[in-house]
């Protein structure tokens, strides 16, 4: 017999996995202004193997448009630009020596629509996870009557895994109206 408690808070947890990475996804977009999230996906090679860029430097904001990057180890400072321009953050590093700046250019309109698609063809990702999840739900609420499940409860059931899927829809669709909102705020 199956802990329809249980099941119900496996989709939640599943659909909140989905919505924890879009909003880790979301953060990665640069909407303008500097967020030192855009690096997150940056890894250096640093004594022969590849670490994540905040662990060879300190990376700040020292004012709205530009990062700072100061590595521990004067040595690593060739490393750490190779690995920025070798990403896909977009943006060339200068170097003086010392600290590696990111001036973050303001976006056009265009490459703004182009950031807001970008980010809704996420969204629109993991929309699909949290329908998935509802669905494989649902799926096994359908065979739990054959072992023995009260159909009555199972439509209850089934009730509560479309307002919990609701609810994460309505989550997501913020985060993306929010994001929208950043991007094109100029």
């Amino acid at each position: 017999m199956i802990d329809v408690k249980a099941t119900l808070g496996e989709a939640e947890e599943r659909m909140e996995m989905a919505a924890m990475f879009l909003d880790e996804q979301l953060q990665r977009i640069r909407a303008g202004r500097a967020n030192v999230a855009i690096l997150d996906g940056v890894r250096v090679s640093s004594y022969g193997s590849m670490v994540p860029l905040n662990q060879v430097a300190s990376v700040t904001v020292p004012d709205p448009r530009t990062i700072a990057i100061k590595p521990w180890d004067k040595k690593a400072i060739r490393d750490i630009e190779k690995a920025i321009m070798d990403s896909d953050v977009g943006v060339t590093p200068d170097n003086n020596g010392e600290i590696i700046r990111l001036s973050l250019p303001q976006p056009t309109e265009e490459r703004r629509k182009d950031l807001v698609k970008q980010s809704n063809k996420i969204g629109e990702r993991t929309k699909v996870e949290v329908r998935n999840a509802r669905a494989d739900i649902k799926d096994k609420l359908k065979k739990a009557i054959k072992d023995g499940l009260s159909e009555d409860l199972e439509k209850d059931a089934e009730e509560d895994l479309q307002k919990i899927h609701d609810k994460f829809i309505k989550r997501i669709d913020a985060l993306l109206a929010e994001k929208e909102k950043e991007i094109m705020t100029v």
